[in-house]
């Protein structure tokens, strides 16, 4: 197996050999930004930052608005070291977390055949994701392995607060709301870093923020870790700047570019995803609608391809010649974004860049028109462009804010400028169990290595562990594979047992 390496002068990944699972009876080897509270409470006085789940079957509307890092709260076990919204909601929490292991069959694998080997015993796992149903599930499986957890959230709209309370009193310590001000989402980042009598040895990140955290804020801890686990664009690009610049002192494995994230969670969940949130926000009728997606990659490619079978007329803007060939000949316009914006109905980001969208852009476009995000970070729309006097902010529904001209004009900004879909409506169970499963075996590898097998770099997952991931989860099609003979295997230079592609091979 090749090593994940942007230079090319990295040595061969290891073939991994410390777990080992049984599956139809064979053998499968494992082998932010810095706090701004002044512009944030600035957005929070023009429109309010709402803790409505207007996107769950749990609706959190009648929730008061007030952080709760002041309240003293216990679950009834007397747990006290976590900060959530309210653990009262744990019951209804704990019928979401049910309803979501039913889509995750994968990780329910996991639990029955490596639950007795315990692999993670000892590992004390510090993660910032998204605190949904289907977190949840990953966090329970990780303990179910031997692992301790300890949480916080990585984005301020995701959390769904009765999970949290479930997690909580479940014993797992979780730092998180729906409606954090950025404020308030540093300081749980810290209070789930800051325990005197908990350390982590292990990091799951999606984006990078508590890496980024504990790298600067806490270095003795940082230096100590065994592994960093992390899945998305931001959070690998964090890495590989820490790497370039020799500060990465412990080795990270990249989840986000493994085949099992890349061509199932951000291309079937967007797919699905991107139409339920703008359908909850805005109950926009698609046919017909003339809309931009930034950006090719997989997300943007399950983007375009749904709002493509709802009739909209799409326009993709790109940057790499490779991408923006394939959406030619997908069937799609490719354009500069200035060139289309005075006409379009929906402009959605899709980049993991920065100022995709600006001023001079937002300026120019239509009344009405549906501006919103679809990568990891909020960097992707210029948000500090539209915190001026000479607008104004209106909140019309949770997460959707008009931001209204001087001549009445207005623009209609989902989740201000994050996430749409994690923030403004839910996800497939189904295919976030696979990324799921993927991050779970990826720190049962990098914690059980021997010493020596990982070195302080950044590591692309083994192509034997992709492929376990999606063997996991065939069952649930009454999928049957093919095997190859011997002959064949032969023929193609391969072990008829996997791994079947080569690593460069792109599906």
């Amino acid at each position: 197996m090749d090593k994940w390496d942007s230079c090319g002068s990295s040595p061969a990944f290891p073939q991994p050999q410390r777990m080992q699972i049984q599956f139809n009876d064979q053998k499968h080897e494992f082998n932010k930004r810095p706090a701004n509270t002044g512009r944030r409470s600035l957005s929070r006085s023009i429109s309010r930052s709402s803790t409505d789940s207007y996107s769950s079957a749990c609706s959190e509307s009648s929730e008061d608005e007030s952080s709760p890092r002041d309240k003293l709260q216990a679950t009834s076990k007397g747990l006290s070291d976590f900060c959530i919204k309210n653990i009262q909601q744990a019951e209804f929490g704990r019928r979401e977390i049910t309803i979501a292991e039913q889509e995750m069959p994968a990780l329910m694998i996991l639990r029955k055949r490596a639950g007795g080997e315990k692999p993670l015993a000892g590992a004390k796992v510090m993660g910032c994701t998204h605190i949904t149903p289907q977190t949840a599930v990953l966090m329970e499986t990780l303990s179910r392995l031997g692992a301790q957890c300890r949480w916080a959230a990585c984005n301020i709209f995701s959390t769904q607060n009765a999970v949290a309370a479930a997690l909580a009193e479940g014993g797992i310590s979780v730092f998180a709301w729906k409606g954090e001000s950025e404020d308030d989402f540093w300081w749980c980042i810290d209070r789930c870093v800051g325990a005197e009598s908990w350390q982590p040895n292990m990091i799951l990140d999606d984006g990078g923020d508590l890496t980024h955290w504990i790298q600067k804020k806490y270095p003795s801890i940082f230096k100590k870790l065994k592994g960093i686990v992390e899945e998305s664009v931001t959070g690998i690009y964090r890495l590989y700047q820490l790497s370039k610049a020799g500060r990465l002192c412990v080795p990270a494995m990249n989840v986000n570019d493994s085949v099992t994230k890349q061509k199932f969670d951000n291309l079937y969940c967007c797919k699905e995803s991107v139409l339920d949130g703008l359908k909850r926000t805005t109950d926009v009728m698609f046919g017909g609608k003339q809309v931009v997606v930034c950006g090719y990659g997989e997300v943007g490619k399950g983007c375009c391809a749904a709002l493509k079978a709802l009739g909209t007329v799409v326009n993709v803007t790109e940057a790499d010649p490779i991408c923006a060939l394939q959406a030619c000949m997908d069937g799609f316009r490719v354009i500069k974004l200035g060139e289309v914006v005075r006409q379009v109905d929906m402009v959605i980001t899709c980049t993991g860049n920065k100022n995709v969208v600006g001023r001079e852009h937002m300026d120019r476009m239509k009344n009405g028109c549906i501006v919103c995000n679809m990568g990891h970070s909020n960097t992707e729309i210029d948000l500090v462009s539209l915190r001026t006097a000479e607008l104004r902010w209106e909140r019309v529904r949770p997460q959707v804010d008009h931001v209204i001209w001087p001549d009445g004009r207005r623009i209609v900004l989902l989740a201000e400028g994050r996430l749409l879909n994690l923030s403004c409506s839910t996800v497939p169970s189904f295919v976030l169990s696979i990324t799921a499963t993927t991050q779970a075996l990826a720190l049962i590898e990098l914690y059980s290595a021997p010493e020596g097998r990982y070195k302080q770099d950044v590591y692309l997952l083994p192509k034997k562990m992709d492929e376990y991931v999606a063997s996991l989860h065939l069952p649930t099609f009454d999928a049957h594979l093919t095997e190859l003979t011997d002959e064949q295997g032969k023929y193609l230079g391969i072990s008829k047992h996997g791994p079947y592609k080569p690593n460069y091979y792109k599906y």
